[in-house]
């Protein structure tokens, strides 16, 4: 338990970090998932959007710091690999 001011401020900080947190991952998530239905329902035009909004979403949750750089390029460069396959087909 947090014995000291400092330390309890710590704790209410990081209560406060983790909600907002929460709620920006939580957003991420509808927007990858917008794009997976998208993708399930074969609209070429609705994945495009779809995919530009996720991509700025996850790089926004990068900046962010809730998504490691490195793993919201490979959600990006994966999502942006399935759109070329739907759009090949």
């Amino acid at each position: 338990m947090a014995n000291n001011p400092g330390a309890r401020k710590a704790v209410r900080k990081i209560a406060r970090r983790t909600e907002v947190n929460k709620a920006r991952r939580s957003r991420v998530r509808t927007f990858l998932r917008k794009f997976e239905e998208a993708i399930a329902s074969g609209d070429l035009t609705a994945a495009k959007t779809a995919f530009v909004a996720a991509e700025s979403e996850l790089m926004r949750a990068v900046s962010k710091g809730v998504v490691h750089r490195n793993t919201g390029s490979r959600k990006v460069s994966r999502l942006a690999a399935r759109l070329r396959k739907v759009a090949a087909a």
